[in-house]
């Protein structure tokens, strides 16, 4: 059985009889989970294993766990960075800065590794122009070229910890107001000025990045619809001149910014038909049950192919993990960079 193009969520701590039945589907692919599905490392760890002896090859096993406010599993693990406090690092200290990003990375990606999670949404791309709230401190930096090279050496980390990285939000969600989660933003700039948000993708591109999640945002003066419903954004830009060949994902299709788009099938085909490879659908138990339905019978090998190669890489227990040496340098690094009161972000 291959992987579908279908990511949902699950109920609770472990697995049910229902969601054993949904999860069986061959429209599923992934499985993304939330602080609702947390406890502790050792029951993680076993839901984990539960999602992927489902099926094989494994569904993926994916979570937000940037950093900062965005940090979906907290208790008994190392507490991490907002991508701006790294940003603001770098101002003072580039050198160090990089080594933070870095050690953030690797440390984000070791632990949700030894816990059985193949993939964590991070790093975020967007940059920070002081405009959206939703992305705020979960952007490293205004500069496209601190972007680039923080959120590089943060995806350096996360693959030496055998964890493959999702750059989001293409084309950029840091110019608009509105939260794509309650409404529809609209960022009325030309192509030209948006160039600058796509320099990180096209830098890390060129590095071999694995995946991208898209925005929910319209681009008016490019197209008439949100870029993850897009064939232009998808299949010409970042197919096409960006040359990228990863896994492209949607956003979460029962956001506000998605309903305009149709009831949940028409938004997933129109995402699908646009170039995306997976599509999230989360807290929508009725709504993710309809879709794999109406998916029942779609196949893109390519998709397929893609999507094989997320699998986390690299076998190790928390136990050994907490034990080695750059479990307790990455910690360290880590720790100092939020102890720094001259880095204290406001609020």
């Amino acid at each position: 059985m291959t992987l579908g193009p279908v990511m949902l969520d699950v109920a609770g701590l472990e697995l049910d009889a229902e969601d054993r039945e949904l999860l069986r589907h061959p429209a599923v692919g992934g499985v993304i989970l939330f602080s609702r599905n947390y406890e502790s490392p050792e029951q993680l760890a076993r839901l984990s294993a539960q999602i992927h002896d489902i099926r094989r090859p494994g569904l993926l096993v994916a979570v937000d766990q940037e950093g900062g406010r965005v940090q979906r599993f907290r208790e008994a693990l190392m507490p991490l960075p907002p991508a701006h406090l790294i940003g603001r690092h770098y101002d003072l200290d580039p050198a160090a800065a990089r080594n933070s990003a870095e050690a953030a990375g690797w440390l984000m990606a070791a632990e949700l590794r030894a816990l059985g999670v193949d993939l964590s949404f991070a790093p975020v791309l967007d940059l920070d122009y002081g405009i959206s709230s939703v992305i705020g401190n979960r952007a490293f930096h205004r500069s496209p070229d601190v972007v680039a090279e923080l959120a590089g050496r943060f995806i350096r980390g996360m693959r030496e910890a055998g964890m493959m990285a999702t750059g989001k939000h293409f084309p950029g969600h840091g110019a608009v107001v509105a939260d794509s989660h309650e409404a529809l933003p609209v960022d009325h700039r030309p192509y030209a000025d948006i160039a600058d948000d796509m320099l990180p993708y096209e830098r890390l591109i060129g590095a071999g990045l694995e995946a991208v999640m898209t925005a929910h945002v319209v681009y008016s003066e490019v197209d008439t619809v949100p870029a993850s419903f897009s064939r232009w954004w998808l299949r010409d830009e970042l197919r096409g001149r960006m040359r990228f060949h990863g896994v492209i994902f949607s956003d979460d299709l029962s956001m506000q910014a998605a309903v305009a788009m149709g009831d949940i099938a028409e938004r997933a085909d129109r995402a699908l038909a646009a170039g995306c490879d997976m599509v999230l659908v989360c807290n929508d138990r009725a709504a993710a049950a309809t879709l794999v339905e109406a998916l029942e019978d779609y196949a893109e090998p390519a998709s397929q192919v893609r999507l094989a190669h997320l699998h986390g890489r690299g076998e190790s227990s928390r136990d050994k993990l907490c034990a080695s040496a750059r479990w307790r340098e990455a910690c360290s690094v880590v720790a100092h960079l939020m102890e720094r009161p001259d880095l204290v972000l406001d609020g």
